[in-house]
């Protein structure tokens, strides 16, 4: 008893101590680290004076380095922070710092680590190795005030196409002066050699309303000193999070460029009614033991493995803690900081499932309290296990439980074209059998219907309908991941002609552009693109990545048949119904006379529909079908040539021929 009167004594004048000399601070685990609860973390810029704050509870002193140049040479001078509040350190100017860049250095037992630019940086120098001091006001373009977000009355009316910057532009052929550039896609008025429109003409023309920038904020790769090196990579390696990309900007010395510019893009988006999604890449970081948040904050930004090391359900060798305080802080302040000083409209959440559900609920309720048509979805997987729990993961099967947020539809996927890691395994379009009761779990965008048997449909990583709504489920068939469309079909089919398997393309659209949710595109999709066979092209070559635009004049018709199923979808709210009940009221599954085809109807008017009834079929099979025609007269909107919102021919009699590998869309007024 003596004993632990003693060792509590001995506690208290321990705690006494600290508090009365804080630089001797020290924690049991990260879970007793202070939050700091303060919105000033970072750099607070005035012409007058500046502030400097960083959270780092355990260190044991901090230093705060300027430079007068982004890369290389020496400090123009050191100073010492001072330990302030909830774990923070702190350091203020009287004076103008304006174009200095700095970094912050932090000290662990005895020893200093590197030095590394401030996690809030809002303006980095080149390679982002150093953050810069600016004033973000004077990076706002002529008319950025009065710039709005296009409108948009509901999730259900967005069609996706997801974008490298770099991709659209580089090409000799694509007619834009800055190849590769934040303002390659700000320019109008572009044509390749055949006289089609490219670039932002081309996408406008196309009829989407949501480009999807793949990640476009700092990231490691790509070295911004050597732009004559012409290297590429998709950006999924951060370095600093709350920059844009270096490489996509004309001077990526100067932080406030790169800023300008991408404000630039942002604003000639809007000005043509195209609204802005950013890939964003919370779940890990470009560089583990050197990456800026394990310089400064030791360990805490990352989950642990039992043996201490960092765990990775990213496959990129580490995976963030999204659970902890500061780093969900982080995560949510950031896209607050893009979607209000960049005015991004969405974010794409990189492997959503590594995140915790709670942070992903707090990120869209950050979000929508800005503004509640901005657009949160994410891959809702992971790319190996994690410590974090199953039931706290943000995955596919969880989505109901996450307000406002969607998540990729790996089933509709897959029954499209087979399976995605499986080369030589075909899908529906291209004639596998058995795949009907897939293509309808993805007709009602993975909700419940009453006419699925679900017991008999093959599900990704649920037990059956995994989304509350329609809205929470991407509609797609492919993306920057994995082959193109166009590549899957030749591998998955290298004997089929070359027209069939442009119906199959054809058929693949219409299935994503009919169905219910949210219906994502990959860029030149539309126009048959190639990467010539390669997967994972994330830093293959720009002959590999490019948009080629000489395939839109040569395939023109398919370009034209996505562009009319687009303006059919965005004219008929049948296709886009926001809830479950409504799928449940409105749509019926019909009988087909043979395997390989889907056929349903959207009746009494749906979701406010002008049009009474819409028929739609789709047809997998190598041959004409004869199906059963309810009685009519029918017309016509879409067929295995055309697709549009207008009446293309009409359709009455006891049947219809439904040619091969075609999908056909019937209506009455």
């Amino acid at each position: 008893m003596r004993k632990a009167k003693f060792f509590i004594l001995i506690l208290t004048i321990m705690a006494a101590a600290c508090q009365q000399n804080p630089d001797k601070a020290s924690y049991g685990s990260y879970d007793d680290y202070p939050v700091y609860k303060g919105g000033d973390l970072g750099l607070s810029y005035s012409p007058e004076q500046s502030g400097f704050r960083l959270w780092a509870p355990a260190a044991e002193a901090v230093r705060l380095h300027f430079y007068d140049v982004p890369l290389g040479g020496q400090p123009t001078r050191t100073t010492e922070m001072d330990r302030a509040e909830q774990g923070t350190w702190k350091a203020s100017f009287k004076e103008d710092l304006k174009g200095l860049y700095y970094t912050f250095q932090a000290q662990y037992d005895g020893e200093w680590l590197d030095e590394a630019p401030d996690p809030y940086a809002r303006a980095v120098g080149t390679n982002g190795k150093r953050a810069q001091v600016i004033g973000l006001a004077e990076t706002n373009p002529q008319g950025w005030a009065s710039t709005a977000r296009p409108p948009l009355a509901s999730p259900a009316d967005i069609v996706l196409y997801e974008l490298h910057i770099r991709d659209l532009s580089v090409n000799p052929n694509s007619g834009i002066t800055h190849k590769g550039k934040f303002l390659g896609l700000a320019e109008t008025g572009t044509t390749s050699p055949e006289g089609e429109a490219t670039g932002l003409d081309h996408i406008k023309g196309l009829g989407v309303t949501h480009i999807h920038l793949l990640p476009s904020f700092d990231f490691m790769s790509v070295d911004e000193s050597r732009p004559e090196d012409n290297k590429f990579n998709w950006g999924y390696d951060p370095q600093n999070y709350n920059v844009p990309e270096g490489s996509y900007s004309t001077n990526p010395a100067d932080g406030a460029v790169r800023i300008r510019e991408f404000k630039q893009m942002v604003k000639a988006l809007h000005d043509n009614g195209l609204r802005v999604v950013m890939d964003v890449v919370y779940n890990h970081t470009g560089a583990t033991e050197k990456s800026l948040f394990n310089q400064l904050v030791p360990g805490y930004y990352y989950r642990q493995n039992a043996d201490g090391g960092f765990s990775n359900a990213s496959a990129c060798g580490n995976e963030t803690a999204s659970e902890r305080p500061m780093v969900r802080k982080f995560i949510v302040e950031s896209v607050k900081y893009w979607a209000t000083e960049y005015q991004v409209d969405g974010f794409r959440f990189d492997l959503m499932g590594i995140h915790d559900i709670e942070t992903m609920n707090q990120v869209s309720a950050a979000l929508h309290e800005i503004d509640p048509s901005i657009f949160v979805y994410g891959e809702g997987w992971t790319a190996g296990d994690s410590p974090l729990p199953v039931d706290k993961r943000a995955l596919k099967r969880h989505i109901s439980q996450i307000n406002g947020v969607a998540a990729f539809s790996d089933d509709i996927r897959d029954a499209i074209k087979g399976h995605v890691f499986t080369h030589d395994d075909p899908g529906f379009v291209s004639g596998k059998p058995g795949q009907e009761g897939r293509i309808k779990f993805g007709i009602v965008a993975a909700t419940r219907h009453p006419q699925l048997n679900y017991d008999s449909i093959q599900i990704y990583d649920a037990d059956g309908p995994w989304a509350g709504s329609p809205l929470q489920t991407i509609t797609y068939v492919s993306c920057h991941d994995n082959h193109t469309l166009w590549d899957r079909l030749t591998l998955s089919r290298p004997e089929t002609s070359d027209a069939d398997k442009i119906r199959m393309q054809k058929l693949a659209g219409a299935i994503v552009l009919t169905s219910q949710g949210v219906p994502f595109l990959h860029a030149g999709v539309e126009m048959l693109r190639t990467k010539n066979g390669v997967e994972n092209s994330f830093e293959s070559p720009d002959s590999i990545n490019q948009l080629d635009w000489s395939r839109k004049a040569a395939h023109k018709d398919v370009y034209e048949y996505f562009q009319g199923l687009i303006a059919l979808r965005k004219a008929h709210p049948a296709f886009r119904m926001p809830a479950t009940e409504l799928l449940a009221s409105h749509l019926r599954f019909l009988e087909t006379p043979a395997p390989n085809m889907v056929a349903y109807t959207l009746g009494g008017n749906a979701n406010g529909d002008t049009w009474k009834e819409i028929l739609v079929v789709f047809n997998a099979n190598p041959t004409q079908q004869e199906i059963p025609l309810p009685d009519g007269p029918w017309k016509v909107a879409a067929n295995g040539e055309k697709a549009g919102p207008e009446s293309l021919a009409t359709a009455s009699g006891r049947s219809l021929t439904i040619p091969g590998i075609t999908a056909i869309v019937l209506y009455k007024d």
